[in-house]
C-alpha cells in the first residue's frame, strides 16, 4: 500500500490530480509496479470539494501549511506517513509580485519547512515539486534563447519565479543528501482553468476562453503576437504523475524537467475560439494593454522544447482547438 500527501489537495490541479488517483486506486513509484493507495491525504487552506471530503480513502487536513508543519501541527504526522508527496501549494505569480512577504512565507518557507520535516522522519518519501516556466526569464545581461530548452540557464525576472527555482535548488541538495527523492517538474501555463478567475499573470490565459465559452466578456491585457508555452490540464496531470512513477535512471538525474509544452501566441488561441465557436464569441474579447502583466509574460518563454519530457514518453497537447474542445467536453 501507498500512502500519498498532496499539499494544495483543494486547488484546481490538486483536487483533478487527486481524482484520477482515486479513479486509478494505485500508483507506479520510482520505476516499480502499481500498489494499492491506501491513504491519500489532502491539505489546503481551503476546504476539500465535497466529492473528495466524502472519499474513505481521503483524509483532508485545513490549514496553513507552514502552521501545520510548525511542532505540534496536525501535519506532521501525515507528512511523516507518506510514501510519496505531491508538493502542489503556493501563491501564484499576481500576488508574489504584489505581496512579497507572502510569496516568501507560502512558497520558500513553507517549502524549506516540508522538506525538513522529511529529512527529521527518514522515511525517504519521493517528492514531486511543482516548479514553473517562471524559472526563466529575458533580460538584457542574460537574453532567452530563441527556444528554451533543458539546458537553459534559469533566469526569473519576478519574485514568483526567484522563489521556484529557490526551492527547486532546495529539492536537488535534499536529494544530492540522500534525504529524499526529489522530481522538480517546471509546469507550462495551465490552460483552460475551469471556474473563477485567480491571481496569477497568466490567469488571463484561460480567462479570454473561458468566459466568452460562457457568454461573458473578457480582457486580453496583451497583444496578439505575444507568444506563449500552455500545457492542458489533463496533460499537465500527465506530468505529474509520470514524475512519481519514472525510475530513477529513466528521470536522470536532480535537474527540474520542463513539461512538454504548446507553443503558440494569443492571436492563434482566440483563432482557435473563433474555429470552435464562432466570431461572435471573439467578440466578447476587449483588447485593452496592461502594462504590468505585459511586463511579466514578455519575460516568459515564447517557445520551448521539452526532451527529457519526451524520452519519458510525455507530449504537448497536438493544437489549441484540442484544448477548448477538452474544456468543453468536461464542463458541459
Amino acid at each position: 500500500m501507498v500512502n500519498i500527501l498532496m499539499t494544495g489537495g483543494a486547488g484546481f490541479l490538486g483536487a483533478r490530480l487527486a481524482r484520477e488517483l482515486l479513479a486509478a486506486g494505485s500508483i507506479a513509484v520510482d520505476g516499480q509496479a502499481a500498489q494499492p493507495i491506501g491513504q491519500l491525504t489532502l491539505v489546503d487552506r481551503a476546504p476539500l470539494p465535497p466529492d473528495l471530503a466524502a472519499h474513505p480513502t481521503v483524509r483532508g487536513i485545513e490549514g496553513d501549511l507552514l502552521d501545520l508543519l510548525l511542532p505540534g501541527g496536525q501535519g506532521l504526522d501525515a507528512m511523516v506517513a507518506a510514501d510519496v508527496i505531491f508538493h502542489l501549494a503556493a501563491a501564484v505569480s499576481g500576488e508574489c509580485e504584489t505581496d512579497f512577504d507572502l510569496g516568501l512565507r507560502a512558497n520558500v518557507q513553507a517549502t524549506e519547512a516540508l522538506l525538513a520535516v522529511v529529512r527529521s522522519a527518514q522515511t525517504y518519501p519521493l517528492v514531486v515539486f511543482a516548479s514553473s516556466a517562471a524559472a526563466f526569464g529575458d533580460s538584457p545581461d542574460h537574453p532567452l534563447p530563441e527556444v528554451v530548452d533543458d539546458q537553459t540557464a534559469p533566469n526569473p525576472q519576478t519574485s514568483y519565479g526567484a522563489q521556484k527555482v529557490i526551492c527547486e535548488q532546495l529539492v536537488a541538495d535534499y536529494t544530492r543528501k540522500g534525504f529524499l527523492r526529489g522530481r522538480v517538474v517546471r509546469l507550462m501555463t495551465v490552460s483552460i482553468r475551469p471556474g473563477r478567475p485567480n491571481a496569477a499573470a497568466s490567469g488571463f490565459m484561460s480567462g479570454i476562453i473561458r468566459e466568452p465559452l460562457a457568454g461573458q466578456r473578457a480582457i486580453c491585457p496583451v497583444t496578439p503576437d505575444t507568444g506563449v508555452v500552455l500545457s492542458s490540464p489533463a496533460n499537465t496531470i500527465r506530468g505529474l504523475l509520470r514524475a512519481a512513477s519514472a525510475g530513477e535512471a529513466a528521470w536522470g538525474g536532480r535537474s527540474p524537467v520542463n513539461l512538454p509544452a504548446l507553443n503558440v501566441t494569443i492571436g492563434e488561441m482566440v483563432q482557435a475560439l473563433e474555429q470552435v465557436a464562432g466570431p461572435e464569441t471573439t467578440a466578447l474579447i476587449d483588447w485593452q494593454p496592461d502594462p504590468a502583466i505585459e511586463r511579466i509574460v514578455s519575460t516568459w518563454p515564447a517557445h520551448l522544447r521539452a526532451d527529457r519530457a519526451a524520452r519519458l514518453g510525455l507530449a504537448p497537447d497536438p493544437d489549441f482547438r484540442s484544448i477548448i474542445e477538452q474544456h468543453l467536453a468536461e464542463t458541459r
